[in-house]
C-alpha cells in the first residue's frame, strides 16, 4: 500500500455467543467521544505503518472505563461491511476491487473529509439454520418455502436458500444477511423486527426466533450491552412458537394425496360427492316478543321452564348437529359444514327449543378421528348463532365420557360449558341411577344452566308382559328427579322404543301428576314410527320434541323436522316454524349429506327389529362400523342378535352411552370368539372380556335399577381389584363418590412442559382429564398438521387433484388460495415432492409414500389348544404391554392391553407360568388370533 488510510467509522459487535457475532450495529452507542477517537486513530496509524493493501477490519475491545484495547486486524471484508456502507454510501466491496486493479483511495474519491459522518443507523442480523433451544445445533434438510422479506430500509444478501434447496452440515449454516437502515437506531431495529416476520423458511429450523427476542429486548434497545449480554440473559433462547399453519396444512392435503384418507377416520363408503352445497339466505324476520334464549338469559332457568310450559303449539328441538350425524353417519360431521349454513338456520330455527349441538359422542369423536377441537367448536357455533338456546347431552356422573370422573371434574366441565355458550344440559344416567343423577343435576345447577333431567326408556309399558320396566318404574324414577329441583323432564327413547300407544301413556300419566313440569321427548326413527310417537307424545301433554332436517332424519336418527311442521300447521300442535324456512335448510343438508357418503352405514329403511335387539340409534352406525373394522364383515344380523344376548347377560340394562358401549363390546366380543350365552357364564373366570364390560360389573357406570346378574358378576370379577381402592373388587355406590379430586393444578403443569409453547387453557384441562389419550392423540396431530377445522370436508377427505384451486379462509381477513402444480415420483427413501402455489408462490411438500416401504409384517399365529399360546381375542392395536420376558405371571394377570376402535381389552394371562417370549410391543396393528405372549 501507499500508507493513505481512511476509516468508514466504527460497529459495534457486542452481541456475541461463543465469541461468533449475532448482531451488529452501526455506528456505536454508549462509546465516549474521546474513546471513539482514539479507536480511529489508532485503526488508521496502524495501517498505515504498515503500508496496508485494501480493506479490513480492525477489532478493539472497549472496558467500562473506557480504556481500548487492540485485539487484531481481520485482513478483508467481513460479513458485517454492509452496515457500514449503508451509514456511510461507500460500496466497500467495489472499491477494494478497484484498489485490487491498481487505483489508489484518492483516485477513487476516498480520503477522510470526503467520507461524510454516518447517516442514522444500520443494524445487521444473520439468519442461520440454526437451533437456538438446542445450543444452537446445526440442522439440516429441505426447505420447502423460502420468502424473502422486503421494503424500505431494508437490504439482504442472501445465501443458500431458495425453495427445495438441501441444506447440508458441510456448509456454513448462514441463509442470509438482513440490514436494517433507519434514522433512529429504535426504528432500524422495528424494521428488522419487520423483516424478520416476514421472512418465511419451512423444512429446516432457523434462529429467527432468538434474533427477535434479541430485538425486542429492552436492554438492547436503549443502552449499552456488554459481550456477557447473552450468557446473562438465557432467555432470549426460548423459542417463539410459529403457527406455520399453511405449510402444516398443505403436509396434511400431502399425506391425504399420497396416502389416502386416514384409516382411522373410517371413511370407507364411497367417495364424497362432488357438489358443493348451496347455502341459502334467509331473510331475518321481526320477532314479536323476546325469544326463549333472551328469557333464559334476562331472567334464568325457572323462567325458561315457565315459558316452555306456557308456550302454545309443540316446541322443537333440532338435533341435525349432533344426534342426527351421530345416528347416520358415525359423528362424522364436522364443524365448518354447520358453520356454513348457522346463518340460515339462526332464522329460521329461530322459534325451536333448542339446536342439540354438542355433547354426547361429538366431544370424542371431534379429538379422536375429526381432529378437531370440541370447545372451539361450540364457542364457534355461539357466535354464530346467538339468539336460539344451545343444547347438550351429558352423561350425569360420567360428563362426556364412558367412565364415572372424581365430582370437580364433572363441576368444573359443567361450568366451563355454561361459559363457552351452553344452555340446555340434557342430564342422564345410563342406567338411571338416581345417584348419578344428582351429581349432574347439582353440577348444571350450580353453573346456572338449564337442568333437563332424562328418565332412559326402555321396554314397552303399554304392554303389561313386556319386563321389568313398568310404567309404575318410570313414574317412580321421575318423582326423585322432580324432587331434585328440576328445570325441564326429558323423556329419553335412545333406541325408538316408544311407540305411539306408550307415548300417549307415559306423557299422559307424567303430565297428569305434574301439571307444571315441562316435558320433552326424544327418540330414534328406527322402526319408522318416530313421527307418530312424537304426534302422539304432544297430545298427551309434551311441551317440546326432538326432530331432523329431513334429509339427516329417519332409520336411526330422529324423525324428520318437515313432517312434524306440516303436520301440526294450524292445528294446536303448531310449531312455529315456517315450512318454506326448514325447507331451505334441508336442501343445504340434501346436498351436504353427499359430502359424508364415506360414512354411509348403508342402511337403505328402517326395521322392527330394533323392538328384539334394542339398540340405541346413535349406537347403531358406529357398531355397524366398528363390527367391520373387527373382521367382522357379513356378521352383521350375529352382532345384533349378539346385541340382544348380552343384554340379558348384564342383566337386562337400559342402555345408551355409555351402558350401550359396555352391551355392544359384550357382543362383538361374543361374535369374535364365537360364544354363546352359556360359554359367557362357564368360562367368565377365564376369558379376556372388554375392560368395559369388567368396569361395568365393578360398578363405574353405577348400580343398575335391577342389580347385577349372578354368578356371572362374581366370575367375571375373580381376582381382580379396582387401582386405588385398597383391594375393593367393585364400588358399592356412586364411583365418583369415592374418587379423590381431580388434581387440576398437576396436570396443567404437566401440560404444559409437553405441549411447550401451547397455551393450556381450562379447556385442555378438561378435555384432558376425560380423554387422556385421546388429547394427546389430538395434540400431535395438530402439532403436524395444525388446525383443520376451516379445511372443507371434500379436501380433508380425498385432497386435490393436479390444477385445483382452493380458497381457505383462516380467520377473517386470513385467506389462503392453494394450487396444487404437480406431484413427483417416490425417491429410494420412498419421499414424494408435492408442487403446491400458495398465494402465488411456490412451495413444496415432502410425504412419505407408505405403499413404498414394503408389505406388513407376518404375523405368527397362536396356537388354538394350547393354554400358554395367548392369542389376540379380536384385531386391534397394542396401546400398552404390561409384562416382559421372564416375568412370572399367574392366571388372570393382565399381558396386554389392545383397542379396537373405542373398544379397550385387558388380555389376561390364562394360566400361571413364565413369560416365554412377548411378541408385540406398544402401537403393533394386530388380527384376531395373532400370537400376542407365550407362556411356559
Amino acid at each position: 500500500g501507499t500508507g493513505n488510510v481512511v476509516h468508514l467509522y466504527d460497529r459495534d459487535c457486542s452481541v456475541q455467543r461463543r465469541h461468533q457475532k449475532i448482531i451488529e450495529t452501526a455506528p456505536s452507542i454508549g462509546v465516549d467521544p474521546v474513546t471513539r477517537q482514539a479507536l480511529f486513530d489508532d485503526a488508521c496509524n496502524l495501517l498505515a505503518s504498515a503500508n496496508y493493501l485494501c480493506a479490513g477490519t480492525v477489532e478493539f475491545l472497549v472496558d467500562e472505563s473506557g480504556k481500548h484495547y487492540f485485539m487484531e486486524v481481520n485482513p478483508r471484508v467481513q460479513v458485517e461491511h454492509t452496515i457500514s456502507e449503508e451509514i456511510t454510501g461507500v460500496d466497500i466491496v467495489q472499491s477494494m476491487i478497484k484498489i485490487a486493479s491498481g487505483k489508489t483511495l484518492p483516485e477513487l474519491g476516498l480520503t477522510q473529509d470526503k467520507i461524510p459522518e454516518p447517516m442514522g443507523f444500520a443494524m445487521q442480523c444473520r439468519v442461520t439454520t440454526e437451533d437456538p433451544s438446542h445450543d444452537f445445533r446445526p440442522d439440516t434438510g429441505t426447505i420447502d418455502v423460502f420468502r424473502m422479506p422486503a421494503g424500505m430500509g431494508i437490504r439482504l444478501d442472501d445465501g443458500p436458500g431458495f425453495p427445495g434447496a438441501k441444506i447440508t452440515p458441510h456448509y456454513d449454516s448462514l441463509l442470509v444477511k438482513i440490514t436494517a437502515k433507519a434514522y433512529k437506531r429504535e426504528d432500524a431495529a422495528r424494521k428488522l423486527i419487520r423483516a424478520l416476520k416476514e421472512f418465511r423458511v419451512r423444512g429446516v429450523t432457523t434462529n429467527k426466533s432468538f434474533l427477535l427476542n434479541v430485538l425486542k429486548n429492552d436492554n438492547f434497545l436503549t443502552g449499552t450491552v456488554t459481550t456477557s449480554f447473552i450468557a446473562e440473559n438465557p432467555h432470549l433462547l426460548e423459542p417463539l412458537q410459529e403457527r406455520d399453519r399453511a405449510q402444516k396444512l398443505l403436509h396434511y392435503i400431502g399425506e391425504v394425496i399420497i396416502n389416502g384418507t386416514p384409516k382411522s377416520l373410517g371413511a370407507v363408503g364411497p367417495p364424497p360427492s362432488p357438489v358443493d352445497p348451496y347455502i341459502p339466505t334467509i331473510e331475518t324476520q321481526p320477532r314479536e316478543g323476546r325469544s326463549l334464549k333472551q328469557i333464559y338469559d334476562q331472567d334464568g332457568a325457572e323462567a325458561f321452564a315457565k315459558a316452555v310450559r306456557a308456550n302454545e303449539g309443540l316446541l322443537i328441538t333440532d338435533t341435525t348437529w349432533r344426534d342426527a350425524h351421530q345416528s347416520l353417519l358415525a359423528t362424522r360431521l364436522r364443524t365448518i359444514d354447520m358453520l356454513n349454513i348457522a346463518p340460515a338456520t339462526s332464522v329460521a330455527l329461530r322459534n325451536c327449543y333448542s339446536l342439540e349441538n354438542w355433547g354426547g359422542a361429538t366431544f370424542d369423536v371431534s379429538m379422536r378421528f375429526l381432529r378437531e377441537c370440541p370447545w372451539e367448536r361450540l364457542a364457534a357455533m355461539r357466535e354464530a348463532v346467538p339468539d336460539i338456546p344451545f343444547q347438550m347431552l351429558l352423561r350425569g356422573a360420567n360428563a362426556v365420557g364412558y367412565t364415572s370422573y372424581p365430582d370437580n371434574v364433572v363441576h368444573d366441565f359443567c361450568k366451563v360449558a355454561k361459559e363457552t355458550g351452553m344452555d340446555v344440559f340434557r342430564i342422564f344416567d345410563s342406567v338411571n341411577y338416581i345417584e348419578n343423577m344428582k351429581l349432574g343435576i347439582d353440577a348444571v345447577g350450580q353453573a346456572g344452566g338449564i337442568v333437563e333431567a332424562a328418565v332412559c326408556y326402555t321396554g314397552d309399558v303399554s304392554d303389561p308382559k313386556k319386563g321389568k320396566y313398568t310404567l309404575e318404574y318410570y313414574l317412580n324414577f321421575v318423582r326423585e328427579l322432580e324432587a331434585l329441583g328440576i328445570h325441564v323432564l326429558a323423556i329419553k327413547d335412545m333406541a325408538g322404543l316408544l311407540r305411539p300407544e306408550a307415548a300417549s301413556l307415559l306423557v299422559g300419566s307424567i303430565r297428569e301428576e305434574f301439571p307444571d313440569l315441562p316435558i320433552h321427548v326424544h327418540t330414534h326413527d328406527t322402526a319408522g314410527t318416530g313421527v307418530a310417537s312424537m304426534l302422539a307424545a304432544g297430545r298427551a301433554g309434551a311441551d317440546a320434541v326432538d326432530a331432523a332436517s329431513d334429509a339427516m332424519s329417519g332409520t336411526t336418527a330422529q324423525p324428520p323436522l318437515g313432517a312434524l311442521v306440516a303436520s301440526t300447521a294450524g292445528t294446536n300442535l303448531d310449531t312455529g316454524l315456517d315450512l318454506n324456512e326448514v325447507s331451505a335448510l334441508n336442501e343445504y343438508w340434501e346436498e351436504c349429506r353427499g359430502l359424508y357418503a364415506p360414512f354411509e352405514s348403508g342402511q337403505k329403511s328402517g326395521s322392527a327389529d330394533v323392538y328384539i335387539h334394542e339398540m340405541p340409534g346413535g349406537q347403531y352406525t358406529n357398531l355397524l362400523y366398528q363390527s367391520t373394522q373387527l373382521g367382522l364383515t357379513g356378521q352383521w344380523s350375529s352382532v345384533k342378535k349378539a346385541y340382544a344376548a348380552a343384554n340379558r347377560l348384564l342383566g337386562d340394562i337400559i342402555k345408551v352411552t355409555p351402558s350401550s358401549k359396555v352391551t355392544g363390546d359384550l357382543a362383538q366380543f361374543l361374535v369374535a370368539n364365537n360364544l354363546t350365552e352359556q360359554d359367557v357364564i362357564d368360562q367368565a373366570e377365564t376369558l379376556s372380556f372388554p375392560s368395559s364390560v369388567i368396569e361395568y360389573f365393578q360398578g363405574y357406570l353405577g348400580i343398575p335399577p335391577f342389580g347385577f346378574p349372578e354368578p356371572l358378576r362374581s366370575r367375571v370379577l375373580k381376582g381382580k381389584t379396582i387401582p386405588g381402592t385398597d383391594g375393593k373388587s367393585c364400588f358399592e355406590g356412586r364411583p365418583g363418590a369415592e374418587m379423590a379430586p381431580y388434581d387440576f393444578d398437576a396436570t396443567r403443569t404437566k401440560l404444559q412442559e409437553k405441549y411447550r409453547g401451547s397455551t393450556i387453557g381450562d379447556t385442555d384441562l378438561l378435555s384432558y382429564a376425560m380423554y387422556p389419550s385421546v388429547y394427546d392423540e389430538y395434540m400431535e396431530h395438530k402439532g403436524e398438521y395444525g388446525n383443520l377445522s376451516y379445511l372443507d370436508t371434500r379436501t380433508f377427505l380425498t385432497g386435490m387433484k393436479i390444477g385445483q384451486e382452493l380458497a381457505v379462509t383462516l380467520e377473517p381477513g386470513k385467506q389462503l388460495v392453494v394450487k396444487l402444480v404437480g406431484i413427483g415420483s417416490p425417491d429410494k427413501d420412498g419421499i414424494v415432492d408435492i408442487q403446491f402455489e400458495l398465494n402465488g408462490q411456490p412451495r413444496m411438500a415432502h410425504i412419505k409414500d407408505k405403499s413404498a416401504v414394503g408389505g406388513a409384517q407376518q404375523r405368527l399365529k397362536a396356537i388354538v389348544g394350547v393354554e400358554g399360546s395367548v392369542g389376540a381375542p379380536m384385531p386391534g392395536v397394542v396401546l400398552e404391554t404390561k409384562v416382559k420376558r421372564g416375568d412370572k405371571v399367574k392366571a388372570g394377570d393382565p399381558l396386554v392391553l389392545l383397542s379396537a376402535m373405542k373398544m379397550e381389552t385387558l388380555v389376561g394371562a390364562p394360566c400361571g407360568g413364565v413369560v416365554k417370549n412377548l411378541v408385540v410391543t406398544a402401537g403393533d396393528n394386530i388380527d384376531g388370533g395373532d400370537l400376542l405372549v407365550e407362556i411356559e
